[in-house]
């Protein structure tokens, strides 16, 4: 057996354990230690700041930790609303023992992939809430209680607080989150705006010659622009044709020092993409390029109403027309999952004109100076 999946083996088999042994389960009235279990990328973990909000909200004394990737972990360093993140790696054993070295939890919430709720088990979850639908079943053989997805359209962040009864959570302000520590780095002299042209997936990138023509009305309004990008992704910037006096960042800037860039910036600009969230979380107006994704999903929704946030996306698109979300096929949802393979030529992100998304950034750009 390949060690990468010896750590999964021993969640197997320490949930199995535990659960057998365990006797009879109940919802706790008074949770004094919650967990978050998933393993989700960059955005979805940001989406969940909601949830960790009403948490709080409603158990201001309890112990709350969440399981995140380990790159994710540097940005709660300073715990924001007192929750605790679990950097881990589901390959990595040492991160996998970590996690099970953890005390008992009395609740466990599971807001992505329902395979987590045997990671919940493994680290001696006493009550796992999950959502319903998962595939395949055996994915939620232990979970305690399942609640559906609504039947009405909703932002996907908002939807994963009903896992958690109550009122809904206050508005986020960027003082809900104290900045984590970046090392030094260069930072472009203000103002200036940040395009982060990188993305997950292929289709979801935005045309070289249209960032090239954005940056020139950036410019042209007295802007830097600093372009970044992930690792690896150093030519998708080359072929944006930067000016010698623009800042190159990618691949160059961990999370923490991201966060730092974003948030002296005038403006971000990005595909639907997890930069967006952090844009947000970080407090720079920002504008989210949606092309196969869902604005509905991943837009302003409740809890982000706050903040200098806009989606663009040209709604409904005929080919984004798939309703499946975490293997879950919900009527109302509409996004694209196609790959590179089914899709010749992302059709959606060039549908967003370049004038459209500079006039979006001068009105966002309008309202910063006017609060100023």
């Amino acid at each position: 057996m390949s060690s990468r999946f010896l750590p999964r083996v021993a969640i197997v088999a320490r949930a199995l354990l535990r659960r057998l042994a365990g006797g009879h389960r109940s919802a706790p009235a008074a949770p004094g230690r919650i967990l978050i279990a998933h393993h989700l990328l960059l955005g979805d973990t940001l989406m969940l700041t909601p949830l960790l909000a009403k948490l709080r909200a409603r158990h201001p004394r309890a112990d709350i930790a969440m399981a995140v990737p380990e790159p994710c972990a540097p940005l709660y360093a300073n715990r924001p609303y007192g929750v605790r993140a679990l950097g881990w790696n589901p390959r990595d054993a040492p991160s996998v023992r970590r996690l099970l070295a953890e005390p008992g939890f009395d609740l466990a919430l599971i807001p992505g992939d329902n395979r987590h709720s045997w990671l919940a088990q493994a680290m001696g979850a006493r009550w796992i809430v999950a959502f319903a639908g998962d595939r395949p079943q055996y994915k939620s053989w232990l979970v305690d209680e399942l609640r559906a997805y609504p039947d009405v359209p909703g932002a996907w962040f908002d939807i994963t607080t009903t896992l958690v009864d109550g009122d809904a959570p206050a508005a986020y302000r960027a003082s809900d989150w104290a900045p984590p520590a970046a090392a030094p780095f260069e930072l472009p002299r203000a103002p200036y705006c940040v395009l982060h042209i990188g993305a997950s997936a292929r289709l979801k990138l935005w045309e070289p010659e249209r960032w090239n023509a954005l940056a020139a009305h950036l410019r042209a309004g007295g802007r830097r622009i600093a372009w970044s990008a992930g690792p690896g992704e150093e030519a998708l910037v080359e072929a944006c044709a930067p000016e010698p006096g623009d800042l190159r960042t990618s691949g160059r800037l961990d999370l923490a020092q991201l966060w730092r860039l974003l948030q002296s910036a005038s403006l971000l600009v990005c595909p639907d993409t997890g930069v967006a969230h952090l844009g947000r979380v970080a407090g720079v107006p920002t504008i989210a390029l949606f092309g196969p994704g869902s604005a509905v999903l991943a837009g302003t929704g409740d809890f982000w109403r706050d903040t200098r946030y806009r989606a663009l996306s040209i709604t409904p698109f005929p080919c984004r027309d798939q309703n499946v979300l975490f293997k879950r096929k919900i009527p109302w949802v509409r996004v694209c999952k196609r790959t590179s393979a089914e899709c010749a030529a992302p059709r959606c992100m060039q549908a967003l004109a370049t004038a459209a998304v500079a006039t979006a950034c001068d009105e966002l750009l309008r309202q910063e100076t006017s609060n100023v």
